[in-house]
């Protein structure tokens, strides 16, 4: 439970850093939360009680940062896209 609670906080970051738009402050604050997140799993994974957690935490640890690079990503594609004026957001 203490796990799904940290993943939505961590959602909840990476989305609301995606909304800050016009250059490429917004992609980097995604990259950095994930990189952060990414960071506290793999920490974890060095507590783990058995090798099969340690793993599941460092595989979660490469997922989030995966993920956090193809937001960003997507963030700098549509700032390019947009001719970086996204104030709309």
């Amino acid at each position: 439970m203490k796990m799904m609670i940290k993943m939505t906080a961590v959602a909840a970051a990476l989305a609301l850093a995606a909304c800050t738009a016009g250059d490429d402050t917004a992609a980097e604050n995604v990259e950095d939360a994930a990189e952060a997140q990414a960071e506290n799993l793999e920490a974890m994974s060095d507590n783990a009680a058995t090798d099969a957690q340690a793993d599941a935490l460092e595989n979660q640890a490469d997922a989030v940062e995966e993920a956090g690079e193809e937001q960003a990503d997507q963030i700098d594609a549509t700032d390019n896209a947009a001719g970086g004026n996204v104030s709309g957001m």
